[in-house]
């Protein structure tokens, strides 16, 4: 059975798709109709989440497939690559607005927007806001960086749109307004770019287990096991939901390989059952008294 994570981006990049694509038509239509060439841009740009939603649903695909020969520590970093991928599609859309920006600016182009028009983006603010609230609750609440990413690439839209409202509202007055929130807009969207990269970066690279996290583990421990064990060299490995770690424990050298070998048997089932951590321990004999954690 599907977790209700995946059904969440299922539901969630099959909405973006369907949604994109009718605005991106509706777009298309007022921008012709306008002769606006920032509307076009604006339909092609909401065109491109819909290729960002296409990798949402591919991301959670491969990430639920269980683990398998080839890779025995499942697919979950298929989630974290997918939210790079979105990550540099944003990207690319921040570099677009400046370019666009800069040459408005440089050709001294104005805004010139009729009704139809206005409608459209103002509906398309409202409608891709509400995407964007959905995806990011959803993600935060499942801790899905990928739902998060999707998100705000909904939000990078909504801003574009209100940006082109903008100029709609300000443009017969200042005819470089346009020009000028489009560089506005593209910082924007390169902070949000960092903001989503970040995170799936510094999870692929790796990270060190947080003092949280470490507390956990030796409380767990603590309550458990009765003799003084010493926790250390500790090593946190992210496989999206699926999380390894890696760590040392000093035991009594007196002990028989038999009682020490059930001891870290004990410690692994405990993060298994407790935190849903799988751990790999490694024993060593303690000639020292184990220091006080």
């Amino acid at each position: 059975m599907k977790s209700k994570k995946a059904r969440i981006g299922y539901l969630q990049a099959i909405i973006s798709i369907i949604l994109n694509i009718i605005l991106f038509v509706i777009k298309y239509i007022a921008g012709i109709r306008s002769g606006s060439v920032a509307i076009i841009a604006d339909a092609w740009h909401t065109l491109s989440d819909s290729f960002s939603s296409i990798v949402l649903l591919l991301g959670f695909k491969l990430s639920r497939k269980p683990a398998d020969k080839e890779h025995p520590f499942g697919h979950g970093r298929a989630e974290l690559l997918a939210t790079i991928v979105v990550g540099i599609i944003l990207a690319i859309v921040g570099f677009n607005f400046l370019h666009e920006a800069y040459k408005r600016l440089l050709l001294q182009q104005a805004a010139n927007f009729g009704i139809f028009a206005l409608a459209i983006t103002v509906a398309s603010v409202i409608a891709k806001e509400i995407m964007a609230r959905f995806a990011i609750k959803q993600g935060t609440k499942y801790s899905s960086p990928l739902l998060i990413a999707d998100g705000w690439h909904h939000r990078s839209d909504a801003f574009s749109s209100l940006l082109i409202l903008v100029g709609i509202l300000l443009g017969k007055y200042f005819w470089w307004i346009d020009g000028v929130l489009g560089i506005i807009m593209a910082a924007l969207i390169f902070y949000t770019t960092y903001d989503v990269l970040k995170t799936p970066f510094s999870k692929l690279i790796g990270e060190e287990a947080s003092d949280e996290m470490l507390c956990s583990i030796i409380e767990l421990i603590k309550s458990h096991i009765s003799i003084p064990i010493h926790l250390h060299h500790l090593h946190l490995h992210h496989y999206g939901d699926h999380q390894e770690v890696t760590f040392h424990i000093k035991l009594d050298p007196n002990l028989k390989l038999a009682e020490a070998h059930a001891i870290a048997d004990k410690i692994e089932n405990l993060l298994r059952d407790e935190m849903s951590i799988e751990a790999t321990i490694h024993l060593e004999p303690c000639f020292d008294k184990p220091d006080k954690e």
